[in-house]
Order: structure tokens, then C-alpha cells, then sequence
């Protein structure tokens, strides 16, 4: 099978998943298809050196999430977005730590991607590459310029920001 073939299935197979990824960064259809297919093109240039023995997806994820991250950075909105760690550790609340797998358990998708839209972008961003991209801490520090405790600070204060809204919206639905 030629490698055209092969791409052309991957394409198919991973072209919604992609998509999803760059709309949930990136907040807009628009700007998440054309990221789709700038994604899709630059795999597609590079496809030669894909290792087939690593998951696709982790390599696809990645060329997708650099290139929505860039975006970003482009538009002038990242720095501004993840700037200053010590504000984040200062307004966070200890007291409610509860864990993602309480958001994953919720069985209306829709009111969790609704309310993963809602976010603002500073905590929109790390959220979708943790738990979409499958991004570790680390990656997402080196991917948004900053700490790897600033990193648990934002994903922390989405998670919250998240609960709060999907019980204030589903409030007959959730057990938080």
C-alpha cells in the first residue's frame, strides 16, 4: 500500500478528532477548519518521517496543537492569556479540589462541551490539551511559555470554573 493510501486513510479515520481538538482550542468552526486542514497539510508534508510504531494520533495531536497554539500566540492572546502565576495561585480556592474524573463521569457530553466553549481562553486552552490532546503538564508548560505549576494552577481553576457551571446549568443532572 503506497504511502498516499495510507495517509488518505489515517485522513479520514482522524479528520473529526483533529478537528475537534483545534475547535476546542481555538473556540471558533471557522478558525478550526482551516486549522484542520493547515494541520492535515503539514502532516502530510512531513508524513516520511512519521514513525508507524507510535500511536498516530500523539503525532497528529501534536502537529494540531502547535499549530492552534500559534494561532494564539498570533493573535496576541497567549501572553496576555497566561502571564502572571502568582495571580492564578492567589485567587484560587483550596478548597474545592475535586477531580476531573467527576466531569468525565457527567453523561451529557453536550453540556460539557458547552461549558468547556464557555471558558475563557486562558483556561480553555490548557484544559482541551490536557484531557483532549492527552498533553502531560510538562508538554503544556513548554507548548503555553510557562510553569508546570502554573499549568495545574489554570487547569485546576477550569475544573472549578467547569463543576460550577454545568451544576448551575444541570442542576437536577449532576452529582458534585
Amino acid at each position: 500500500m503506497s504511502a498516499n493510501v495510507v495517509f488518505e486513510i489515517l485522513y479520514k479515520e482522524y479528520y473529526r478528532r483533529v478537528y475537534g481538538l483545534c475547535r476546542r482550542l481555538l473556540n471558533s468552526t471557522a478558525l478550526a477548519e482551516d486549522a484542520t486542514q493547515e494541520t492535515f497539510m503539514r502532516a502530510y508534508k512531513t508524513f516520511a518521517r512519521y514513525d508507524s510504531q507510535q500511536p498516530f494520533w500523539q503525532w497528529i495531536a501534536a502537529i494540531a496543537k502547535n499549530h492552534c497554539i500559534d494561532l494564539l500566540r498570533r493573535q496576541g492572546r497567549a501572553v496576555s492569556l497566561f502571564g502572571d502565576e502568582a495571580v492564578e495561585i492567589e485567587q484560587l480556592e483550596s478548597s474545592d479540589k475535586q477531580a476531573m474524573a467527576l466531569l468525565i463521569e457527567v453523561e451529557n457530553a453536550a453540556a460539557l462541551n458547552q461549558a468547556i466553549a464557555k471558558l475563557p481562553d486562558k483556561y480553555r486552552v490548557p484544559i482541551v490539551l490536557a484531557y483532549f490532546a492527552e498533553a502531560s503538564y510538562d508538554q503544556i508548560a513548554a507548548d503555553l511559555l510557562i510553569s508546570r505549576n502554573h499549568v495545574g494552577v489554570l487547569l485546576l481553576r477550569a475544573k472549578q470554573q467547569l463543576r460550577a457551571y454545568l451544576r448551575d446549568n444541570n442542576p437536577g443532572e449532576l452529582e458534585l
